[in-house]
């Protein structure tokens, strides 16, 4: 929304309205995308482009995920998009699944604002999507990447933030401040996500239940793990197994 009229002015001297696009292309793994209430696409980065192996934004123009994306994936994106337009406030850090270069499964983060016509109204949205916390620190020795690191490999065994402190030796407060400044979250929250993440994957394998998953990745039973994950993913476990296919364990 346009506060003064000196910023209304600006705008209007703009040759392209959609320039902002273009410092995305400057941001390592940030996508950026434009949809009108349609849920048709107005604009992407070039990173989208990448992803799906296309050239040029014409070939996304007006189109819209589901033919893009595997039906799953296009469920979640658009209960996402259609809060967003009900509601008119935006949605931060959402954890979901994107597609790689490949084709694999690609964990992102996503945040999804309203955008506001003339008359007031929602008539879009604005996202953008940042990679999997593994590529989101540039410096490998960052105190960040290490705690990434050491987090895939001891999730079980890590459940405080003095443990994680510990266990890549900085203190409680070095650990919160450069966690904060590199990744944007708090290292709790980081622990959680890395939780959350690996929980996912094991929910698309047959034959494991949820409360054995659950426990299985340091949540203390099957009641905290759905509140937890569908806070970050948008569903429940059960809904997200479901999702994607993968038959439910009865005992689940």
């Amino acid at each position: 929304m346009l506060h003064t009229d000196f910023q209304a002015q600006f705008i209007d001297q703009l040759a392209d309205a959609l320039v902002i696009r273009t410092i995305f292309e400057h941001l390592p793994e940030i996508s950026f995308f434009v949809k009108d209430c349609q849920g048709r696409i107005v604009t992407v980065s070039d990173s989208v482009l990448e992803r799906l192996g296309m050239k040029h934004e014409s070939e996304f123009v007006g189109r819209t995920d589901a033919e893009f994306y595997p039906a799953h994936l296009v469920a979640a994106y658009l209960a996402d998009d259609a809060w967003v337009f009900r509601t008119g406030k935006p949605l931060v850090n959402r954890l979901e699944i994107w597609l790689d270069e490949k084709g694999r499964p690609d964990w992102s983060l996503t945040t999804k604002v309203p955008l506001l016509g003339k008359n007031g109204k929602v008539i879009g949205l604005m996202g953008v999507s940042r990679r999997d916390l593994n590529q989101t620190v540039v410096d490998p020795n960052s105190v960040g990447t290490q705690a990434v690191a050491y987090l895939r490999q001891n999730r079980n065994r890590v459940s405080t933030t003095e443990e994680l402190a510990k266990g890549i030796c900085v203190s409680q407060r070095t650990l919160n401040r450069k966690v904060n400044q590199e990744l944007g979250i708090s290292p709790y929250e980081l622990i959680l996500r890395i939780r959350v993440q690996a929980a996912a994957e094991s929910l698309l394998k047959i034959g494991e239940s949820i409360s054995s998953i659950a426990l299985a990745h340091g949540f203390c039973d099957q009641s905290h793990f759905t509140q937890q994950f569908r806070k970050r993913v948008g569903m429940t476990p059960r809904q997200f197994r479901v999702a994607h296919r993968v038959p439910e364990n009865r005992h689940s």
